[in-house]
C-alpha cells in the first residue's frame, strides 16, 4: 500500500511539472521585450521644460533699481492677463515657437512693452534667428535695461523694460549673426505689443511717456 501511494505521488508530480512548463512559455510572449515605450503624455511637457531653462527666477532681480512705473503687483494683475503677469512680472518664459511675434516681420512700426506700452524696438531691429522667440539686434536707446542673471546655474544677461522693469527675455552676444551689433535680444512675444506707427517713439521723444493705447496686431 505504501509503495502504491509513493508511485501515485511521483506520477502526479511529473504531470504537474510537465504541464507547468508549456503554460509558462505560452505567456512569455506577453511580456515586453526591452524597456517600455515612452508614454505619449511625456511629449507635451517638453516645450514647457525647454522654456523653463530659459526663464529667470524672480529672486534673481531683487536688487534691481527702481523704475518710473512703480505699480504694485495687484495693480499689474488688474491690467495684465495671467500669462502676461507670469512672464512680465514673475520672469517666466513662453514655449519656443508659440509667440505671435516670432515670425512677425513688418516693414515699419514699433514693438512696445505689453505692460506699460513704452517703446522698446523698431521693426527695423528685428531679424530671423530661428531660435523660436522674436529676435532683435538692437533696441531704442535707453528703452531696455540689462541685469546679470545667475538663475539655474548659468550666467546670462536679462533684459527688462526700462520704464516698468517688466521681464523681456535675455540678450546674447557673439553668436555670429550678420547684424550690425552681433547681438540677439531674445524676447517673449507675450512681453510685447506692436504699433504699426512710430507714434510711441515720437511720444517718448516729446516727453509724452510710455503710456498709450495698445495698437498690437498679430
Amino acid at each position: 500500500m505504501r509503495s502504491t501511494l509513493i508511485r501515485l505521488f511521483q506520477t502526479l508530480s511529473n504531470l504537474t511539472r510537465n504541464s507547468a512548463t508549456p503554460l509558462r512559455n505560452s505567456y512569455s510572449c506577453l511580456r515586453p521585450v526591452g524597456p517600455p515605450p515612452l508614454r505619449s503624455s511625456f511629449m507635451p511637457i517638453i516645450p514647457s521644460f525647454i522654456a523653463s531653462l530659459f526663464g529667470t527666477t524672480a529672486a534673481s532681480n531683487m536688487s534691481s533699481p527702481s523704475y518710473p512705473d512703480q505699480r504694485t503687483p495687484d495693480e499689474w494683475r488688474a491690467v495684465l492677463n495671467k500669462e502676461q503677469f507670469r512672464i512680465l512680472r514673475e520672469k517666466g518664459t513662453e514655449p519656443p515657437g508659440s509667440g505671435r511675434f516670432d515670425k512677425h516681420y513688418p516693414s515699419a512700426g514699433v514693438y512696445t512693452c505689453a505692460g506699460c506700452h513704452a517703446p522698446l524696438y523698431k521693426a527695423s531691429h528685428k531679424f530671423s534667428s530661428g531660435c523660436g522667440w522674436p529676435a532683435y539686434f538692437d533696441s531704442i536707446p535707453g528703452a531696455v535695461t540689462r541685469h546679470e542673471d545667475r538663475a539655474f546655474g548659468m550666467v546670462r544677461t536679462e533684459i527688462v523694460c526700462s520704464n516698468c522693469g517688466g521681464h523681456l527675455g535675455h540678450v546674447f552676444k557673439g553668436e555670429g549673426f550678420p547684424t550690425p551689433t552681433d547681438e540677439r535680444h531674445c524676447v517673449n512675444s507675450v512681453s510685447l505689443s506692436f504699433s504699426p506707427e512710430d507714434e510711441p517713439v515720437q511720444q517718448k521723444e516729446g516727453g509724452g511717456g510710455g503710456e498709450g493705447e495698445d495698437k498690437s496686431k498679430a
